[in-house]
């Protein structure tokens, strides 16, 4: 975290240099690029528009480009695919008492909470066609007009948006309004997925690591050894940040104040409860997998099973299995486990897997 936000943003403190570094963290190109634009682009009282694969850290992005603005209201963020649609509206904009039945008292909504600051909408792609008009509105005359009321509130706010669809793509199939679009799309920022940016995985884990330690004490935290980290470098993250912190998760409670060794990080990214819910995992068919009352009966006959050598046995059968349907090619049997080729090579050479041509 070596970056100064002080050099590239004359108007950043000291304190909000620190908080920053802690916000964003990484010194790869991919993020330099993206701390750069953020500091050029967070004083301007333009709509921003935050675009990135899930879990790569698009709320983040957003609380930079407000803590940079100087605007001193809040950050006021509304998740528009978490809401249901019947109360995103009333959310938004607000309501008088007696708007609908439940109503039982005057509440502005999000926008007016935004005033003086900063208004977050995760996922707009996810926002209801009648509500993108009403949006449309209270952007063009930065007024609102809570539910049930006549009075029209005069609002300002500065407007971030998040979304991991192509919204022009939304716009062609008609599910975007364009004059939206075009009204919230002034300024982009593009936040690259993990793997685009593997580099930064060691300072990552570091800043994990470190909240960690404060949290559960020094000797409780796991150390993560160079050749594990050589894995999730090499690791395709389908799940970005997200996912990565998920495995820090389960290496902090299975290895506390252990180190994690090659064996334990392969387990730690194979678990499937680990992986991103919307990453496409191929499905294999369900006699593939081990039986279970198989298993049973194995476990019943045998005092103890090593879990470890057990499921190397299932990796070097099925990286076998792989090249052997693909000729022994290691490029086409490392795609066809969603492998990067450097990692099914590394893997071959330490399981002892030598039938291969290239």
């Amino acid at each position: 975290m070596s970056t100064h936000w002080t050099s590239i943003s004359a108007a950043t403190t000291p304190d909000q240099d620190l908080r920053l570094a802690h916000l964003l963290v990484g010194e790869s190109p991919a993020m330099a690029r993206l701390k750069t634009m953020i500091a050029r682009v967070a004083p301007s009282p333009l709509p921003v528009m935050v675009q990135g694969p899930t879990g790569a850290g698009k709320e983040v992005v957003t609380q930079a480009v407000h803590m940079l603005s100087g605007r001193p209201g809040p950050l006021v963020a509304v998740n528009c695919a978490a809401i249901p649609a019947d109360l995103l509206e009333s959310e938004l904009f607000g309501h008088e008492k007696g708007a609908f039945t439940g109503a039982t008292d005057r509440r502005p909504g999000r926008v007016e909470q935004a005033q003086g600051g900063t208004l977050f909408l995760d996922e707009i792609g996810d926002m209801p066609p009648a509500l993108q008009a009403k949006l449309l509105r209270v952007l063009e005359t930065r007024r609102v007009q809570r539910l049930g009321g006549r009075e029209e509130i005069e609002v300002d706010f500065r407007l971030v948006t998040a979304t991991h669809r192509d919204l022009s793509q939304e716009v062609a199939v008609g599910r975007f309004r364009q004059d939206l679009f075009y009204r919230i799309n002034v300024i982009g920022l593009s936040v690259p997925g993990l793997s685009d940016r593997s580099e930064d995985i060691p300072a990552l884990l570091d800043a994990m690591l470190a909240r960690y330690r404060v949290e559960a004490g020094p000797g409780m935290a796991p150390r993560f050894s160079t050749a594990a980290l050589r894995l999730f470098s090499a690791h395709v993250w389908p799940g970005n940040v997200r996912e990565l912190r998920n495995v820090f998760d389960r290496a902090a409670v299975l290895f506390p104040g252990e180190e994690i060794g090659a064996d334990d990080a392969r387990m730690l990214m194979m678990v499937p409860g680990l992986m991103a819910t919307d990453a496409e995992m191929p499905q294999g068919p369900r006699s593939a997998l081990p039986d279970a009352d198989g298993l049973r009966k194995m476990l019943e006959g045998a005092p103890s099973l090593h879990l470890r050598s057990y499921l190397q046995d299932i990796e070097v059968a099925l990286i076998e299995a792989a090249l052997d349907l693909n000729k022994g090619c290691v490029a086409q049997a490392a795609r066809s486990l969603r492998l990067k080729r450097t990692t099914m090579i590394e893997k071959m050479k330490k399981l002892s897997i030598t039938r291969a041509i290239a």
